[in-house]
């Protein structure tokens, strides 16, 4: 549980960022804005003042947010009236997160706040939750040691012959009952996971979904996924599920081979521990995220294998790392165009993956932690292709 020492740790961190900005204070809605500071995830509005104590506005359930925040300052959502009434004049510039609030309620604070001008947060908010304190590590390493056992599993279950939604099922069922929250949060505006993809050949298909491998789903209103293919021999069976326990999310892949895997196959299989290896190595505090993903496209093109190197030709993902917490897509990214240095504290999903049309996905992917020393992995099972 999150304790008041982190919370304040937390919004002093939030603090500092802006009063470098000139800012008053800052209003966060967004509800897991509002848990990572607060520790709940009631329907609530946080004022954080750039200076002094911060605010928890419930509107439900104030008696559960009375219970789970840690804050010391929880009080119902005020009315309308009295709401300007806890800002003074002085407060003139407010944080606002403008890359999930929708405009609707822009407007409505405005109106509650009139002659204030809104200024975006949303980039400083993303870097301050990006680093991740010794309790954050510890609760993303209690998620991947569950998710890791699930992964472990399967070559009970596998079988010739069962559809990919079956083998989804049965694994998302063990997954729910070693605790997985299931709730995958994303931040970009349209997208959608539920919970990960198990998927075979039909891996190998375009999809709205901003990553490397989508999957068939079950129709043209999900399309992603499983679909209803059955699960052939000598084909790569890929698993890339998340664990979300506590809020915190995991990510990881697999490849599982029912019976021998096609020779370009295990080419590219191997170049992606190659890539992973180089970028795990390389995940130290100062390294330039756009320069690591410039660097693992040089590695695949030079292995004749950048045409299929995370998507299908022509719909390829220009990222091979994501941020991960309480989010699926936190900071950092390793993505062209992204031209920050790592700081230690913050886990990354690394994801080199190859796309063959026809022939499926192969692929490896882990959670690790930025430190002095390169990536810790914390996603910590073997790395290679289970043969059954």
């Amino acid at each position: 549980m999150l304790t008041h020492t982190e919370a304040m740790q937390r919004v002093t961190t939030m603090q500092a960022q802006l009063q470098a900005k000139g800012l008053d204070g800052a209003l966060f809605i967004f509800p897991i804005d509002v848990f990572y500071f607060s520790g709940t995830r009631q329907n609530s509005t946080l004022w954080i003042p750039a200076s002094g104590v911060p605010i928890l506005m419930v509107r439900k359930s104030l008696a559960r947010a009375k219970v789970e925040s840690v804050l010391t300052e929880i009080r119902p959502f005020p009315s309308s009236k009295e709401f300007s009434t806890l800002f003074g004049e002085q407060m003139q510039k407010i944080g606002f997160t403008f890359d999930v609030a929708p405009v609707q309620q822009l407007n409505y604070y405005s109106k509650l706040l009139p002659g204030r001008e809104f200024v975006d947060i949303s980039a400083a908010n993303r870097e301050v939750r990006s680093v991740k304190s010794a309790y954050e590590l510890e609760q993303l390493r209690m998620s991947a040691a569950s998710l890791c056992s699930v992964f472990k599993q399967v070559p009970q279950f596998l079988k010739e012959g069962m559809r990919e939604l079956d083998l989804a099922a049965e694994f998302e069922h063990r997954l729910r009952i070693a605790g997985n929250e299931g709730y995958i949060r994303m931040r970009a505006f349209n997208q959608e996971l539920f919970m990960g993809l198990a998927l075979s050949a039909g891996a190998a298909s375009y999809g709205f979904f901003d990553g490397a491998v989508t999957g068939r789903g079950l129709s043209n209103a999900s399309p992603q996924g499983s679909s209803m293919q059955i699960i052939g021999r000598n084909t790569p069976v890929f698993l890339d599920y998340t664990g979300v326990f506590n809020g915190y999310i995991t990510d990881m892949t697999r490849i599982f081979v029912i019976g021998t895997l096609d020779p370009e196959l295990q080419k590219a299989f191997d170049l992606s521990l190659k890539i992973q290896d180089y970028l795990q190595s390389a995940l130290k505090p100062g390294a330039i995220c756009e320069e690591l993903f410039l660097q693992a496209v040089e590695i695949a093109e030079k292995a004749g294998l950048g045409a299929h190197f995370m998507g299908m030709p022509g719909e390829q993902a220009r990222f091979v790392g994501h941020g991960v917490g309480l989010e699926l897509d936190e900071f950092p990214v390793l993505a062209q165009g992204f031209k920050v240095p790592l700081q230690i504290g913050q886990t990354i999903a690394i994801e080199p993956k190859f796309v063959f049309p026809d022939k499926g996905v192969i692929g490896i992917e882990n959670t690790f932690a930025v430190t002095n020393s390169g990536g810790e992995k914390i996603t910590a099972i073997d790395d290679q292709i289970v043969f059954l």
